[in-house]
């Protein structure tokens, strides 16, 4: 299964299902002699974890977090950095009575259709329970933007409807929604507690600020900040939808007032901007202001109201989710959604800093570094396909080599490397040594 990491020079790659032993992360990507700081670590993940209030699932995880490795004596080594979260109150009984059925609004029909395996023991790797890895790994990184003066912070601004009118920043880690607005938050946990009664949930909107961002993170076209945000926030399960600054409501306006008017501050000689309408990015590159994003969370799948489904014969059933589960997750989106934009921050300021710093030997051969450690990475996911198409051609009779299907291959990567301008003999040496350790790999699967 690919898609388990996030980050280019920051990379984090998480592990763990559910209801398996633990989950965690691994961080790669960090230079050695930096401060850990675990009790911070540890607050960010009591943010996150179940059973804080009467409005979350009572699914009662201490989620303590073990360091294992990249740490000594209180500071990293430049080694990979893994982080263990053990699961201590999983109950995989409790998905017994439905684990022939689909749970309408989870993954466990797609996740069969790609995979062939449904993990019904509360959606696996597709469970919430994911992200207290990603909360662990942005805690660290957190840390670091710290120490460099940026702060991310983030905060429920809608729930079932209700909206946050007020903003007073010292509220939002005193009440149980986690806004900003002390008179939204009452009437927000009145209706989460009519929603659990009733076995029902709510959706709502999460807003993150990152405060003191410097100029110029970000790249042009496929590399923009806000794409980067985007694809790092989607990421997070029951997340439908992505904005920054005015976001959809720019549609609505127009330029005059959408347009954010220019000054240069007497005081510093910055250029600023009067507005934030554009949320701290323009062209893809964060301008120096607060960079503003919002994410739209859905209403949690699981509730006990009865719901149309199917069984995994394809019979229609009625479905009633019992167990512990959150009437709504905006209040622990938040420390998730924090995590992920200080994971995407933190990578794109190495960017940067390789970017300042280009003529230098020592940045160059870590940026070579860095692309043959992703080679790599290709090479081991390749791997993971050619041992599925093993098994296909086990089940169908085929046999491993096919010379037509390489000598196409072939001809494509010469052509390519005609193009890029690179040695096609090397290339084609390269792709043949390739083509056997996949043979190899086959052989060991179909056994001829």
């Amino acid at each position: 299964m690919a898609g388990n990491s996030f980050g280019s020079y920051v990379r984090v790659t998480t592990f763990g299902e559910s209801h398996g032993r633990a989950i965690g992360a691994v961080i790669d990507g960090v230079r050695p002699g930096l401060p850990v700081d675990t009790a911070f670590i540890q607050r960010e993940l009591d943010r996150r974890r179940p059973g804080q209030s009467r409005v979350t699932t009572s699914r009662a995880e201490a989620d303590s977090v073990e360091i294992l490795s990249g740490v000594f004596e209180g500071k990293t080594t430049g080694t990979p950095i893994c982080m263990l979260i053990w699961n201590r109150d999983q109950r995989p009984q409790a998905y017994e009575k439905i684990k022939d059925m689909f749970r309408p609004g989870h993954a466990g029909y797609t996740y069969l259709a790609k995979f062939g395996v449904n993990d019904y023991r509360g959606g696996g790797r597709s469970s919430g329970r994911e992200t207290a890895a990603r909360v662990a790994a942005g805690a660290f990184a957190k840390r670091l933007l710290a120490a460099r003066g940026i702060d991310i912070y983030g905060y429920t601004l809608e729930a079932g409807g209700i909206r946050a009118r007020k903003f007073v920043r010292s509220q939002i880690e005193k009440n149980p929604l986690r806004t900003p607005d002390p008179a939204a938050a009452k009437r927000m946990e009145a209706l989460l507690l009519k929603m659990k009664k009733e076995g029902d949930s709510v959706g709502g909107i999460v807003e993150v600020v990152v405060k003191n961002p410097p100029v110029g993170l970000g790249d042009p076209v496929f590399d923009k900040l806000e794409a980067d945000l985007a694809k790092a926030l989607m990421s997070i399960g029951a997340i439908r939808g992505f904005e920054v600054g005015n976001g959809f409501a720019a549609a609505r306006l127009r330029g005059s007032r959408n347009n954010d008017p220019m000054f240069r501050e007497k005081r510093t000689g910055r250029v600023r901007t009067r507005t934030n309408n554009a949320g701290g990015i323009a062209g893809g590159i964060s301008n120096g202001e607060d960079i503003v994003v919002r994410i739209a969370v859905k209403p949690p799948s699981s509730i006990r109201k009865k719901m149309e489904t199917v069984t995994l014969e394809g019979k229609s059933a009625t479905i009633s989710v019992e167990g512990r589960h959150d009437p709504c997750i905006c209040p622990r989106v938040v420390p998730v959604a924090e995590s992920m934009v200080a994971l995407t921050i933190i990578d794109h300021l190495m960017r940067q800093r390789l970017l300042a710093s280009r003529s230098q030997l020592a940045s160059l051969r870590k940026t070579i570094d860095l692309i043959d450690r992703n080679v790599l990475l290709l090479l081991a996911e390749r791997q993971g396909l050619v041992r599925q198409i093993g098994a296909l051609k086990k089940k169908t009779g085929k046999v491993v080599r096919d010379a037509g299907r390489e000598e196409s291959v072939l001809e494509m990567q010469r052509e390519g490397a005609r193009v890029l301008g690179l040695d096609e003999a090397l290339v084609e040496t390269i792709f043949r040594d390739v083509f056997r350790l996949a043979r190899a790999s086959q052989r060991g699967i179909v056994g001829r």
